[in-house]
């Protein structure tokens, strides 16, 4: 895409040509083609599926390797879409994590790792989890941390949460077989728990209008049946007090697990399926059943790749979480300066 200009620092040994995307993405890929055929050490790169459809073919008609490239699972501080650069990024030769039409390559890596026999990583894993828990950390940290209490009410019935996100998201049109909406989830929820206090938390582009309506669905359609949170606030935080979350394909879903918490998933996110979620949805290629210790070890240690944004210096998980929460602490500090300022 035109502004991933951080794409160089994750191949520093290579020529990274940008090709433009939209309406000229194809003349931009063919104007690329002679000096891509020409090179045997050419690669491909597409951001998630959001390529021509020729362009795969031509790929395979001169043998050129084409992956795909998506945001890890510990990206930044600040929204991707507000083109932030990430701290991690998944390459896939076969498909994104998100897919589950086909074996994806971090389904290929829980369908066939020996975590059993890898005592190292399980303990990097459980290691990795308590940090990640503790750190109070997510996938986008753009949310401040708020009294959830003031927020949520006193606790008088079970509570439940319910994740939104951006409709129209690769990760739910790969990821369900049946398309849904945010304020059809809540409904699902809302009628499957009729004694529960059903929790609403929109996705953070949602709240900030990066997605637009008539695009999204209307919270204010659901604020009847449920409280709708609309605050932009932490996950961490929205999890307190939480008895289950429901989600369609959410990494959010996947951070409650660690947490503890009960997930029942509508689609088929690369955590479910495993045994470790109430699934809606099967997918009979996933046969193993794993813990969430060995689904966190596949999918934060061994699948992406993690690098300093600013240096393109590569990490391992563990100083990837370490920097992305120096990245937070520094970040508030600004904020609360500023807001002091401003006062």
């Amino acid at each position: 895409m035109p502004w991933k200009t951080f794409m160089s620092r994750w191949f520093p040994d290579y020529e990274v040509i940008r090709c433009p995307t939209g309406p000229n993405a194809l003349k931009g890929f063919l104007l690329c083609l002679p000096r891509i055929i020409t090179d045997p050490r050419s690669k491909v790169y597409v951001w998630s599926y959001k390529e021509p459809r020729i362009v795969a073919l031509i790929c395979r008609l001169f043998s050129i390797p084409l992956l795909r490239v998506e945001d890890g699972f510990l990206r930044s501080v600040q929204l991707g879409a507000l083109r932030v650069p990430p701290m991690s990024l998944c390459f896939a030769e076969k498909a994104l994590y998100f897919d589950a039409t086909v074996e994806s390559d971090l389904e290929l890596i829980l369908e066939t790792y020996d975590f059993a026999a890898d005592t190292e990583l399980m303990e990097r894993a459980r290691r990795g989890i308590a940090s990640l828990v503790s750190s109070r950390l997510s996938k986008y940290n753009s949310g401040q941390a708020t009294d959830i209490d003031a927020i949520y009410g006193p606790k008088t019935k079970p509570r439940i949460l319910v994740v939104g996100q951006v409709e129209g998201d690769m990760s739910m049109v790969k990821g369900m077989s049946r398309q849904m909406t945010n304020n059809e989830l809540v409904r699902a929820v809302v009628a499957e728990n009729p004694d529960a206090q059903v929790i609403y938390k929109p996705h953070p582009e949602v709240l900030k209008g990066i997605r637009k309506k008539p695009k999204q669905s209307n919270p204010d359609a659901v604020r009847d049946i449920c409280l709708v949170v609309d605050q932009d606030i932490a996950l961490a935080d929205a999890f307190e007090s939480i008895d289950r979350v429901y989600t369609m394909t959410s990494l959010a879903g996947f951070e409650a697990l660690i947490r503890g918490l009960p997930v029942t998933c509508f689609g088929m996110p690369f955590y479910a399926g495993w045994g470790a979620t109430d699934d809606r949805e099967s997918c009979p290629r996933r046969t193993r059943r794993h813990t969430v210790e060995e689904i966190f070890a596949a999918a934060y240690i061994l699948y992406p790749r993690y690098a300093d944004p600013e240096t393109g210096t590569e990490l391992d998980f563990e100083q990837g979480l370490a920097l992305l929460q120096k990245m937070k602490e520094a970040h508030d500090a600004s904020t609360d300066a500023s807001g002091a300022s401003g006062s």
